[in-house]
């Protein structure tokens, strides 16, 4: 594979975001073919980039390594492929062809210019996935950001607004504190380029080192902002629920981003090759602070009354979850915590989109979120002690629609609780199961990996309560609700998205194959090293 593709996924976007912005509002039917071409294009290059990684087999090479311009690593900018960046794109790309969809039935002309901050989106995140250097993953990052506040406030409307400058606030926080932090690695070490620090970092003098860790630390504070980590992620749910179904689904993806660079930077920068003094920095905070986000969002999706929220405090156990897996640094945990972050990276996409479609209909739908009633005993008044008493016996009808509704609800809860034979129990099974042979070699913390053990199975099961209390309202307990029509491209981006969920469960062999290879690369980081700084020397 040529390492001239590596450009495509982050040039196409931009390409295409362009060409939008040129033809105009008045020319929807071009922008919309605009983008499912690039959607396509994308779903294209990540499938070829991941074949590409897989067909280096289990010796962790590199796919592909390119240096824009031919400047050397450590000063130009540098585009890197391996299993896990592949994977994220791919991910990305899927994730945008199933919700572009649900985009063009409604929200898309809600407002102005949905489909070039969609391309601009996909941009940022193809170049966060793919950058070899904090300073492009800081551009890169800001591209996104840029993106998201458009999209979320996209459609008005008081609620939305209010949450989304709440968003806008919070995160113009995160890359203060990102550009903070990478100022202070730069002024010990010169560069920004990850391969190059991986080989510095061991060397640090001891007089700087702290300021180094100082340094990486606010690094580490912006993106645990990004991946809504307890009390850091107090946005997440309000700016979520207020969004648009089909943009809070894409932004399912987002959290992930901060879990894809904490991943990286842990294992590169601070493994077992940073020297005593800087190993394993931060993977007690992060065992911890994933432990403590998870139980906020046991706590908050039991109380929730709004679907969005409902969704949105998924998002946080997923992060909480994540977190405390990458932090133990086991090869065989990171690879089940891969698999856990597609499965629930497109569960929540699709519990998004189901939201969607059981909100009242109008044109103040953000002003107008679906309210659960608060759960009350049979025995809480006279009025509800015969709640059920004068219920119609008859045969009762389900429309088709419904039906469907009812039965992707059931799937969502199904995938994001964890419960089997669907692929969720499969990805918990195997981020799980490893995490007790760790236990027992007494190979990481035994009282973090304890609670994180015992949290990730009390919020499964906290999950089914909260989704079938709803369920049962929603579906049940008020026969006479009338739900929105479902428009059809909405309907194929949920069936789409649990389609893929189905199929992960059947062929599941060959995609943990490839995480197992995946997650041994990152925890030998060597081959990347050597990949991006062939024959160069140990300094700047």
């Amino acid at each position: 594979m040529s390492p001239h593709l590596l450009v495509a996924p982050i040039v196409l976007p931009l390409l295409v975001a362009a060409l939008q912005l040129l033809a105009g509002e008045r020319r929807q039917r071009l922008a919309v073919a605009l983008s499912l071409a690039s959607c396509l294009a994308l779903v294209a290059l990540a499938t070829m980039l991941l074949l590409a990684t897989a067909q280096q087999g289990g010796d962790g090479a590199l796919a592909a390594v390119y240096r824009i311009g031919d400047w050397p690593a450590r000063f130009g900018i540098v585009l890197v492929a391996d299993r896990l960046s592949a994977l994220m794109l791919l991910l990305a790309a899927v994730l945008a062809l199933a919700v572009l969809p649900a985009a063009l039935a409604r929200w898309q002309h809600r407002g102005h210019y949905f489909q070039p901050l969609f391309q601009f989106l996909l941009m940022g995140l193809n170049g966060a996935f793919l950058t070899g250097d904090l300073f492009n993953l800081f551009v890169f990052f800001e591209v996104l950001l840029a993106a998201s506040y458009g999209l979320a406030l996209h459609g008005s409307g008081a609620r939305r607004v209010s949450a989304g400058l709440h968003y806008i606030a919070v995160n113009l926080t995160a890359s203060m504190l990102f550009l903070l932090g990478v100022s202070l690695i730069f002024g010990v070490t010169g560069t920004l380029n990850m391969a190059a620090l991986a080989e510095l970092i061991p060397t640090v003098p001891e007089n700087t080192r702290t300021l180094l860790h100082a340094g990486a630390a606010i690094l580490g504070v912006a993106f645990l902002i990004k991946t809504a980590m307890w009390p850091l992620g107090f946005w997440l749910p309000r700016t979520y629920a207020a969004s648009a179904p089909a943009v809070a689904a894409m932004f399912a993806l987002m959290t992930k981003v901060g879990i894809y660079v904490l991943l990286r930077l842990s294992l590169l920068l601070f493994g077992d090759g940073a020297g005593p003094a800087s190993r394993n920095f931060g993977s007690d905070w992060m065992l911890w602070g994933g432990v403590a986000t998870i139980v906020a969002g046991i706590v908050g999706m039991l109380g929730a009354r709004d679907l969005g929220k409902l969704a949105g405090y998924n998002v946080i156990i997923s992060s909480g979850t994540l977190l405390g897996a990458i932090a133990l640094q086991q090869p065989a945990v990171t690879a089940g915590a891969l698999a856990y972050l597609v499965i629930s990276t497109l569960g929540i996409a699709a519990f998004f989109l189901v939201a969607g479609l059981l909100a009242p209909e109008g044109e103040e739908e953000a002003d107008d979120a679906l309210q659960l009633e608060p759960y009350e005993p049979m025995g809480g008044d006279v009025g509800s002690a015969g709640l059920y008493a004068d219920e119609d016996e008859s045969r009762v009808v389900i429309p088709a629609p419904v039906a469907m509704l009812g039965v992707s609800f059931l799937a969502c809860t199904v995938l994001l609780a964890g419960l089997p034979p669907l692929s969720g129990f499969l990805a918990k099974f195997a981020m799980l199961a490893p995490m007790l042979d760790a236990l027992a070699l007494d190979a990481a913390p035994r009282t973090g990996a304890l609670a994180l053990f015992t949290l990730v199975i009390v919020a499964g099961f906290c999950t089914v309560i909260a989704l079938c209390r709803a369920g049962i309202q929603i579906f049940w307990a008020e026969p006479e609700r009338r739900f929105p029509q479902a428009r059809v491209t909405e309907v194929s981006a949920i069936v789409l998205l649990l389609g893929l969920c189905l199929l992960l469960t059947v062929a599941v062999q060959a995609p943990l194959d490839f995480l197992h290879d995946a997650a041994r690369q990152l925890h030998d980081p060597a081959n990347y090293i050597h990949g991006v700084l062939p024959a160069e020397g140990a300094s700047p």
